[in-house]
C-alpha cells in the first residue's frame, strides 16, 4: 500500500495549463494524465465524447494509428489511453501516457521528456486534411462511438441507471450521459468537430498530472515549453445544479424484452464533495449499501430474497445516491417498500457502533486500494479540481474517524427518495 504521508502534491501554474506534481517511487512506470475539464451540454457532449479517440488516431508528425503505435513501442511501449467521464455536471476527457521509469532502464533516453513532447503533440499538433480532422478518421470512430452507446443500451443494469438518471434530472445537465446519443454522433463532422477542438484548447480547463520518479524541475521545463500554445485563461468557476426540493415521488415503469427487473431508485442527499457533511454522508451511504454488511445487502438479498443484488451508490459531485436492484417482476412492491424501509432505519439511527465502524474500515481501505495505482491517485486529486474543495487523501482518512453516529443520522434525515424506475418484461413474459 501506498505511504500518503510520504506523497506530496506540489501544483505548478504554467500559461494555460495547472501542472500537479506528485513525486513518488512506488509506481514502475511515470504517468501523465491531462483532464481537460468544460461543463456538460447537449449540444457539445457528443463532439467531447468522439474527440479523444480521433486525436490518438495520429498527430502531424506520426499521421496514422500505426506510426504512433510505432513511437510508442519505441519508448520501451508506452501505453496512450483516453476516457470521457461525467464529474457532477461537468464533463471532463482525460489522456494518459504511461511511460517506463528510466531509473530501471540501462540507456540513458529521456523517456518523461519524450513522454511531455508526445503528450503535447497528441494535443496541440493532430493530423490533419484540408485545415480539418481526416474525415475516415472521424468516420470510423464515429461508427465505434455509436457501438459504445448502444452497448448501454445492451446492458440492462447500465440502461436502467441512465434512464432512472434522465428521468430524475429532466431539465438539468446531469440527465445527459457522457456519450450523446447515436444522432448527435451522426451529425458530426470532419469540420464541426475540428471547429469544436479549437473551442476546446481556447476555453477548457487544462490540469495535467505527473506521477512517479520524477526530476520535476526539468519535467516543469519541458511541459512549459512544449505546452506553450496553448493560451493564459481564467480559472473558470462552475457551479452544479442546485438538487429542486422533492415535491412528490417520480414513479416510471419501462416495459422489454428482459429476464429480471431492474429496480432504480433515486435520492437527492443535498450534500456534495464540496460541503463539509460530504464524508459523513458516504459512511451513510457506506452503511446502507455500498458493502456486502450493509443494509441493503443484508435485508433486501439476503434475508427476504428479494434480489439477486441490492446496492447503493453515491455521486459525489451532484449529490444523487442511486440504489440498484434486480428483481422478479412480481416482488416490485415489496421490494420497494424495504428499500425504503431500510433507508428509514438510517434516519433513526438503527445501526450498531461495530457496523459504523466496519463501514468506516471499508471506506479508508477502498481509499487506500484506489490510491495504490497512479489512476486512482489522480482521480481522487482530481475531485479537489472539480468541486474547489480542498481535502487531502490523509485529511479525508482522518475525517472518515471522526464522523459520529449523530452525524450519520443528521445527513440521513435531508437524503429524500426522488425517483423509482423500473424496468419489467413485457407482458407475455410474466
Amino acid at each position: 500500500m501506498i505511504d500518503l504521508t510520504q506523497l506530496e502534491e506540489r501544483i505548478h501554474e504554467v500559461k494555460g495549463l495547472t501542472v500537479h506534481s506528485m513525486n513518488t517511487n512506488k509506481y514502475k512506470t511515470n504517468s501523465l494524465i491531462l483532464m481537460m475539464k468544460a461543463p456538460l451540454t447537449k449540444e457539445t457532449v457528443a463532439m467531447r465524447a468522439l474527440l479523444p479517440h480521433v486525436l490518438q488516431n495520429g498527430t502531424a508528425n506520426s499521421p496514422s494509428r500505426k506510426q504512433l503505435r510505432e513511437r510508442l513501442d519505441d519508448m520501451y511501449g508506452a501505453m496512450l489511453s483516453t476516457d470521457v467521464q461525467k464529474k457532477g455536471e461537468e464533463h471532463v476527457i482525460s489522456i494518459r501516457l504511461d511511460v517506463a521509469n528510466e531509473r530501471y532502464l540501462s540507456d540513458t533516453t529521456p523517456l518523461f521528456d519524450h513522454a511531455i513532447s508526445l503528450l503535447a503533440e497528441v494535443i496541440l499538433q493532430p493530423q490533419l486534411e484540408d485545415g480539418r480532422f481526416v474525415s475516415s478518421v472521424v468516420e470510423s470512430e464515429k461508427r465505434s462511438l455509436k457501438q459504445r452507446i448502444q452497448s448501454v443500451y445492451d446492458d440492462k443494469m447500465r440502461y436502467a441507471n441512465v434512464r432512472v438518471t434522465e428521468e430524475m434530472c429532466k431539465g438539468e445537465p446531469f440527465a445527459l450521459t457522457a456519450f450523446g446519443t447515436e444522432d448527435e454522433v451522426d451529425a458530426i463532422t470532419a469540420g464541426s468537430i475540428y471547429t469544436y477542438y479549437q473551442d476546446v484548447l481556447k476555453n477548457n480547463q487544462f490540469d495535467l498530472y505527473m506521477v512517479g520518479a520524477i526530476e520535476e524541475e526539468q519535467a516543469i521545463k519541458s511541459v512549459t515549453e512544449k505546452f506553450s500554445a496553448l493560451l493564459e485563461r481564467d480559472k473558470s468557476t462552475f457551479e452544479t445544479t442546485a438538487s429542486p426540493e422533492v415535491k412528490e415521488i417520480n414513479v416510471v415503469n419501462d416495459e422489454q424484452d428482459v429476464k429480471q427487473g431492474k429496480l432504480h431508485m433515486g435520492f437527492r442527499t443535498y450534500t456534495t464533495y464540496a460541503d463539509d457533511d460530504y464524508v459523513a454522508m458516504q459512511v451513510c451511504n457506506g452503511l446502507y449499501g455500498a458493502f456486502s454488511h450493509s443494509k441493503l445487502f443484508i435485508n433486501v438479498r439476503e434475508k427476504e430474497s428479494l434480489a439477486y443484488y441490492a446496492a447503493s451508490r453515491f455521486e459525489s459531485h451532484k449529490g444523487i445516491m442511486m440504489v440498484m436492484s434486480g428483481i422478479e417482476f412480481a416482488k416490485y412492491d415489496r421490494a420497494v417498500e424495504i428499500i425504503k424501509e431500510q433507508f428509514e432505519a438510517m434516519k433513526q439511527g438503527e445501526f450498531t457502533e461495530a457496523e459504523v465502524e466496519q463501514t468506516k474500515a471499508m471506506l479508508k481501505n477502498q481509499l487506500l486500494e484506489t490510491a495504490d495505482v497512479a489512476r486512482g491517485l489522480v482521480e481522487l486529486s482530481y475531485h479537489q479540481v472539480v468541486s474547489g474543495k480542498k481535502r487531502s487523501i490523509d485529511e479525508w482518512m482522518h475525517q472518515i474517524d471522526q464522523v459520529t453516529k449523530e452525524d450519520i443520522v443528521r445527513v440521513a434525515q435531508n437524503v429524500k427518495l426522488d425517483t423509482i424506475y423500473f424496468l419489467k418484461g413485457k407482458e407475455e413474459n410474466q
